[in-house]
């Protein structure tokens, strides 16, 4: 690995990412705060939601003018399918073990006890997400300041810069440049790349980690994700 390798003086983090679910976000977070080497977090067309998140793990945080990133915040979500299976004559038959066992059941209304449950769930991983980016960000946020940013909104690199949730515009290069300098290499550093291959449809729409179809129907689950709808 890259962070055990004495060779590697520096690290760029490459991020185009809308984010993901809340575990492996925090895993990947947790695993980058152990390097004791410089991190550079270098974001794409976007590093919205989990990936402006994964980016505090950085040192220095650049983007792009148009990158789009912010969208601080959690997400629950799933399809309610009820009035489709009232029309069709379905009926769909649960024994569980419990009053919220089934909660998020696309096959009925949710009650105002789940509602809560879930929203308590939420607000319990959004104050996370917010302790996360005040503590990454302490030198130049206070987490009130987080607070008023973390509203879901999304925000350009630029608008991002003036709000100080990254440190400067600039590109991959420019990334690089500065882990050269932050790790002590002298003259233009040598670059080991590991990239992660993308679809044929990836490269022709530009959308990265789209989420599957079958997520649709799965029971609720928090996420740090910005979704930007491809039609009304």
């Amino acid at each position: 690995a890259y962070r055990d390798d004495p060779s590697v003086k520096a690290i760029v983090l490459r991020i185009d990412s809308p984010g993901g679910s809340v575990a492996p976000v925090q895993e990947i977070y947790s695993e980058l705060e152990k390097i004791e080497k410089p991190i550079v977090a270098s974001m794409g067309g976007s590093a919205a939601s989990g990936g402006y998140y994964i980016a505090c793990a950085a040192d220095t945080i650049l983007a792009n003018p148009g990158t789009l990133t912010g969208s601080i915040g959690v997400i629950m979500q799933f399809t309610r399918m009820k009035g489709l299976y009232d029309k069709v004559g379905l009926e769909h038959q649960v024994i569980k073990s419990g009053q919220f066992k089934d909660t998020g059941s696309p096959f009925r209304t949710l009650t105002e006890q789940e509602r809560a449950v879930l929203q308590a769930t939420v607000d319990d991983v959004y104050n996370q997400f917010v302790d996360t980016i005040a503590e990454a960000r302490g030198n130049v946020l206070t987490r009130a300041e987080v607070v008023e940013l973390a509203d879901g909104r999304i925000f350009s690199g630029k608008q991002a810069l003036d709000s100080k949730l990254l440190d400067q515009l600039g590109n991959l290069p420019d990334a690089i440049k500065i882990a050269g300098e932050l790790g002590g290499i002298e003259g233009k550093p040598k670059v080991l790349r590991k990239e992660r291959k993308t679809s044929l449809f990836e490269q022709l729409v530009g959308i990265k980690q789209m989420p599957p179809f079958d997520e649709m129907f799965s029971p609720p689950g928090v996420t740090f994700r910005y979704q930007m709808s491809l039609g009304d």
